[in-house]
């Protein structure tokens, strides 16, 4: 079970569940970007048993980089790793639509750690070329929704990756994922890693006219947090 977070609060409400890793972000609203430093050392201190997986994307949008952004990832990895983080999340395409072998360069950077390659694989050209690649440069789990919006609507090309796969690399669902549906994802899918962003809007103070709420935050409210009745209930799920 892993969990997305974007705080020490998000961390704690992991642990105190249960949960195998978080993935740590900044920006979650963005679709997640690379955590501070001192987020991710306050992170592994509040952790427990529960592994820190720090998010490595400089920067909203797709993933082709340029030799500026490979640089500030190699580097955000090699400090985050030094922080404590137990591995990292990562990811870059090419040109072609399949992963960029600059992967490898970021793979090595983390020292050993295991990887996760992001959902790159969900906006590829092809998702089964892309775990091949992804079997060949080292990574330990492919994280993907199938390439739909949510696991169930992207069920069968999950499994599809689970069956290629064998025992390769790990196959982890994501998209959606919530107690409500959790048994039925891993029913269809066959996976043994799943994965979730449960957040709930939080308010803030007042304002006037200008305001600096979260990207899709509702009226009224400030900010997303992770939501830890919805942690709760899915991992009480999981663990039967």
């Amino acid at each position: 079970m892993e969990i997305s977070v974007e705080s020490i609060n998000g961390v704690r409400i992991a642990a105190r569940n249960g949960a195998d890793r978080v993935e740590l972000c900044g920006a979650l609203s963005d679709g997640g970007l690379t955590p501070s430093l001192a987020l991710t050392e306050l992170a592994v201190r509040h952790a427990g048993s529960t592994e820190v997986h720090p998010l490595i994307r400089p920067r909203p949008g797709d993933f082709r980089y340029d030799a500026d952004e490979v640089a500030v990832m190699v580097g955000d990895i090699r400090a985050l790793v030094a922080a404590g983080a137990h591995g990292v999340v990562i990811g870059a395409l090419g040109d072609d639509g399949l992963l960029d072998p600059v992967c490898e360069k970021l793979i090595g950077a983390a020292d050993g750690r295991p990887v996760t390659l992001h959902r790159a694989i969900d906006v590829s050209s092809s998702p089964r070329q892309v775990l091949d690649q992804a079997i060949r440069m080292g990574f330990e789990r492919v994280l993907t929704s199938g390439q739909q919006r949510s696991a169930l609507d992207g069920a069968p090309v999950i499994k599809s990756l689970v069956e290629q796969a064998a025992d390769a690399v790990q196959v982890m669902a994501c998209g959606g994922v919530r107690a409500g549906n959790v048994l039925e994802v891993v029913a269809a899918t066959g996976v043994s890693d799943v994965h979730a962003g449960a957040r709930q809007p939080v308010r803030g103070a007042a304002g006037g006219a200008v305001s600096y709420a979260g990207v899709g935050v509702p009226e009224g409210f400030d900010h997303f947090d992770t939501d830890a009745d919805g942690v709760a209930a899915l991992c009480s799920v999981i663990r039967g």
